[in-house]
């Protein structure tokens, strides 16, 4: 790569690494995935409350780039594309966890509470993430604009590209998103 090592690649860099991964550059790709690696467990920390369970959801996002690499474009930045990916790839985790823990929950009471599973702190990650699960199974066009504004921090402009839509679609959403999860989330004085 051509900026200096132990420092983050630009997003220009980034994108032009990912174009040649995604053209078939094998290399482009093992330096891509190296770089990204910390920006991919940062993504994936915000969202889940355990770094083991951060980690597992990164390593999977990191596969999931190295296997859908092909399937960048370049209409948006490389990072805009990441953080689709790294947020999906944390919901995912979090889902499998919920679920092992649900499947436990039939074999046997459990002694004390998963805190993976059971919120503590009102208005947390994870109350956030129930919410997120319950409204994108009525309607899942709300839950990716949200997770990607209010989570991941990207600007509506950069949304709206990624998910090819246009910039008041995904303001709507982003709206009609925070309406239908603000009642779900436990909010104590």
């Amino acid at each position: 790569m051509s900026h200096d090592p132990g420092t983050e690649p630009t997003p220009d860099e980034l994108d032009a690494l990912a174009l040649r991964a995604a053209a078939g550059d094998r290399e482009a790709l093992e330096d891509l995935l190296a770089a990204v690696q910390p920006r991919v467990r940062r993504i994936c920390g915000r969202m889940l409350l355990f770094p083991e369970d951060a980690e597992e959801a990164a390593q999977d996002a990191l596969l999931l780039v190295a296997t859908r690499i092909g399937s960048f474009g370049g209409r948006s930045r490389f990072t805009t594309w990441l953080h689709v990916v790294a947020s999906n790839s944390a919901r995912s985790t979090y889902r499998t966890l919920r679920r092992r823990a649900a499947e436990r929950l039939t074999d046997e009471l459990p002694v004390a509470a998963d805190p993976r599973t059971t919120s503590v702190i009102a208005g947390s990650r994870l109350d956030l993430l129930d919410a997120l699960e319950v409204v994108g199974a009525e309607h899942p066009e709300l839950v990716e604009p949200l997770v990607l504004r209010d989570v991941q921090e990207l600007d509506y402009a950069e949304i709206a590209r990624v998910l090819d839509v246009p910039l008041g679609t995904v303001k709507s959403r982003i709206h009609s998103a925070r309406n239908a999860v603000r009642p779900l989330l436990r909010v104590t004085d």
